[in-house]
C-alpha cells in the first residue's frame, strides 16, 4: 500500500493492467451485478436534477423504477447506489443499435446537455473507494465481466492508474495524481513494483 495525502493506494492499482474493450464486453458492467453503482452524497441531487435531461433516452422499465423509487436506493450494505431494473441493470443504461450499453448521463454530458459526466464510481472502475478511518482506500476490483479489459490492458501494458488518469484527477486532483506518478517512479527504481 502507498499513502498519498489522505488516501491509501493498493499496489494492484499500480501493477495490474487494464483497458476497457467495449467492442467485446459491450458495456456489460452497466447491466451486471446485484446492486447499482455506488454514489457520493453530493451526486444524488445531481442525478435527481438530470432525470428530466435523460428521460427520453431511458427504457420504459427504467422509467417505471424511477417513478416508484427514484434514481437511488440504499443497498443491503448501507451504501447509496443507483436504482436498478430487474435486480441488475442501472436505470441510466441505454442500449444502442449495435447492442452496446451506454450511460444516458455520459451521453448527455458528451452532447453538451449536462455538466455532469457520470457517477465517479462508474468513471473510476475498476477502482473502488472505501473509507478507512480518516483515509480513503483506493483499491483495484477484479470482476469476471472485465476479463477482456485485463487482457487488452496486458497487451498494451497499461497500468490501472494510467488507464484511470482522468477520473483519478477528477476525484483527487492533479497534485494528487502527480504525486502518485512520482511515487510510482520511486517504487520502480527500488524494484518494489514492475
Amino acid at each position: 500500500m502507498l499513502q498519498i495525502q489522505d488516501t491509501i493506494v493498493s499496489f494492484d492499482v499500480l501493477e495490474r493492467r487494464f483497458l476497457c474493450d467495449l467492442a467485446k464486453c459491450k458495456g456489460e458492467c452497466c447491466i451486471e451485478g446485484d446492486c447499482g453503482a455506488p454514489l457520493e452524497d453530493d451526486e444524488i441531487p445531481v442525478l435527481e436534477r438530470l432525470v428530466d435531461v435523460v428521460w427520453d433516452q431511458l427504457s420504459d422499465a427504467s422509467k417505471e423504477v424511477i417513478k416508484k423509487q427514484g434514481v437511488w436506493y440504499t443497498d443491503p450494505q448501507g451504501d447509496k447506489v443507483t436504482s436498478i431494473v430487474n435486480g441488475r441493470e442501472c436505470v441510466f443504461t441505454t442500449i444502442d443499435k449495435d447492442g452496446m450499453c451506454k450511460c444516458a448521463l455520459e451521453i448527455a454530458y458528451r452532447e453538451g446537455r449536462s455538466d455532469f459526466y457520470k457517477p465517479i464510481s462508474c468513471h473510476l472502475y475498476p477502482v473502488r473507494l472505501d473509507k478507512v478511518g480518516d483515509c480513503v482506500a483506493v483499491n483495484y476490483h477484479k470482476w469476471d465481466v472485465c476479463k477482456c479489459a485485463r487482457k487488452l490492458g496486458s497487451i498494451n501494458d497499461l497500468p490501472v492508474y494510467k488507464f484511470l488518469k482522468e477520473p483519478l484527477i477528477r476525484r483527487f486532483g492533479q497534485e494528487w495524481y502527480d504525486e502518485l506518478e512520482l511515487c510510482v517512479g520511486e517504487l520502480k527504481k527500488q524494484g518494489m513494483i514492475k
